[in-house]
């Protein structure tokens, strides 16, 4: 064993020697996926490329001026050409890039990926449709996230910042690695049974696709679905999906906006109300104002100033229109009078009680009325009804005219 001891800035020159001694790191191709894809505004992009086995931090400075595409995404399959660099002051190792070559095959984690989004976007699990709203002042928030990572105290300062009255339930879960998925869909389901609830966040702070990879997995993405309650993905990074920001009710980009999409803030609140109540209070004004003016104008109109004459004025002509219609009524009863008297004397005419007074009789047989002489015979008992009694009689003989 060596008993020399190096101080730390002196054991990085040492590596650093090295490497740059050793052709073996210098203009060599490196084949592999593409992880944690970010392109800055300083003209610098940063990426990891791995295999199944393990990954290593790439660099391109300058990238622009090295004709490197723009587009590269996560998942892809690319060859590179570089050099191995070292950061003395920091310890770091990664790969200078110089060139990038995208290779048609794309990685089998995107792949597997692709394959369950178009899945459930098939089964309807992606409809904007099925997407509830979330309440516009909840009381209770539920949150399924690490209990030390930075997401969840990111939500309880943004919450409290905007309305300290809400209540916030946690569900301590692993957000990356092996049993993560699991843990995350049990603290969903925990959740969906606390009724006070008005909705859950499911999610995490930022990291490589590898930390974030719990929120593409399908079971997941299916536990979201089957959520009764509305879910908030907060997976924290900015710029590519996660499989539960195509099924949860709304996306935030990262925790502190998901807070901010579904918290409102209470000061804001308080300024709308104190606005709209100034405003309804100048409409109310401005209507008694409208009401005022309306009844002085109506004061002036001619018939509500001369209501009481007027009022007079129909009164008499009322009264003449009462006098015209008894005379048009009299005169209609003395008419159909008349006409009635002329009815009764055309009835009395033909009365047969009038025709036995002025002394004609009725002749029944059988108490049937006789009209001709053929309906009796001599020796026949007839009745003789005259105005004041019937003769019984015999026939003795029959005279036809």
């Amino acid at each position: 064993m060596s008993d020399i001891i190096y101080t730390v800035s002196q054991f990085n020159r040492m590596i650093k020697g090295i490497l740059e001694n050793d052709p073996r790191v210098h203009e060599f191709f490196l084949e592999g996926e593409l992880t944690g894809v970010t392109y800055y505004k300083s003209g610098h992009l940063y990426f990891s490329l791995k295999d199944s086995e393990g990954q290593v931090r790439c660099a391109a400075f300058n990238y622009r001026y090295k004709r490197i595409v723009e587009d590269l995404k996560n998942g892809e399959k690319v060859k590179i050409f570089g050099d191995v660099g070292f950061y003395e002051a920091r310890g770091d190792f990664q790969i200078l890039v110089r060139y990038i070559e995208r290779l048609d095959e794309k990685g089998d984690l995107f792949l597997k990926l692709e394959e369950v989004k178009k899945k459930l976007e098939k089964e309807g699990l992606f409809l904007k449709e099925r997407k509830r709203k979330l309440p516009f002042c909840p009381k209770s928030i539920g949150v399924v996230t690490a209990l030390t990572g930075a997401a969840f105290h990111d939500i309880v300062k943004t919450t409290r910042k905007r309305y300290k009255n809400v209540n916030i339930y946690l569900y301590p879960a692993k957000v990356q690695g092996k049993g993560s998925a699991e843990e995350i869909i049990k603290g969903i389901e925990c959740l969906n049974r606390v009724e006070e609830l008005d909705f859950i966040i499911v999610g995490r702070g930022g990291g490589s696709l590898e930390d974030l990879w719990s929120f593409n997995e399908e079971s997941v993405a299916r536990a979201i679905y089957r959520s009764e309650k509305p879910i908030v993905s907060a997976v924290g990074h900015e710029i590519d999906y996660m499989l539960t920001d195509f099924v949860a009710d709304v996306r935030a980009a990262t925790p502190t906006q998901a807070a901010e999409l579904a918290i409102p803030e209470k000061k804001v609140l308080i300024e709308k109300i104190n606005s709209k109540k100034i405003e309804l209070e100048r409409l109310v004004l401005k209507k008694i104002e409208l009401e005022k003016n309306r009844v002085n104008h109506l004061k002036n109109i001619y018939i509500l100033k001369n209501f009481s004459q007027i009022i007079e004025e129909k009164n008499i002509i009322l009264i003449d229109k009462e006098r015209e219609l008894k005379k048009i009524i009299l005169n209609i009863l003395k008419l159909k009078g008349k006409e009635l008297e002329k009815r009764i004397e055309k009835i009395d005419g033909i009365n047969p009680i009038k025709l036995l007074q002025r002394g004609y009789g009725i002749v029944k047989k059988d108490k049937k009325i006789i009209k001709k002489v053929e309906e009796i015979e001599v020796n026949d008992i007839i009745e003789v009804v005259v105005s004041d009694g019937i003769v019984k009689s015999r026939v003795k003989e029959i005279i036809k005219k």
